[in-house]
């Protein structure tokens, strides 16, 4: 078992910067990939970025390249997302996920453990 645990959220004008981070406890953070997922209201869950295991490749969805950095320290169990020039679009429930198997990262389908989300607010 692994438990995922989000905070960094908050509410931030257009333009903003915002980082959240993701602590794992359980088993060996290292063995997993580890995703950033957002849901909007109304909206499916959709990818936002994914890194390996020890970090050496990072994967991010169009609309936040060059805004968004994923990174990771497994000394800490830690995982971020680093959020620049956020837009009122980008605000969402922001969620961490882990999964033991690369394929299949930038789908909901397959992540193994899921932390309960924290809420990001781009006002404009």
């Amino acid at each position: 078992q692994v438990q995922l645990v989000e905070s960094g959220g908050g509410l931030v004008q257009a333009g903003g910067s915002l980082r959240l981070s993701c602590a794992a406890s359980g088993r060996t953070f290292s063995s997993y990939y580890m995703g950033w997922f957002r849901q909007a209201p109304g909206n499916e869950r959709e990818f936002v970025a994914a890194i390996s295991r020890h970090g050496s490749n990072t994967y991010y969805t169009d609309s936040v390249k060059g805004r968004f950095t994923i990174s990771r320290d497994n000394a800490k169990d830690t995982v971020y997302l680093q959020m620049n020039n956020l837009k009122p679009e980008d605000t969402a429930v922001y969620y961490c996920a882990a999964k033991a198997d690369m394929r299949g990262l930038r789908s909901v389908i397959g992540y193994d453990y899921w932390g309960q989300g924290t809420q990001v607010t781009v006002s404009s």
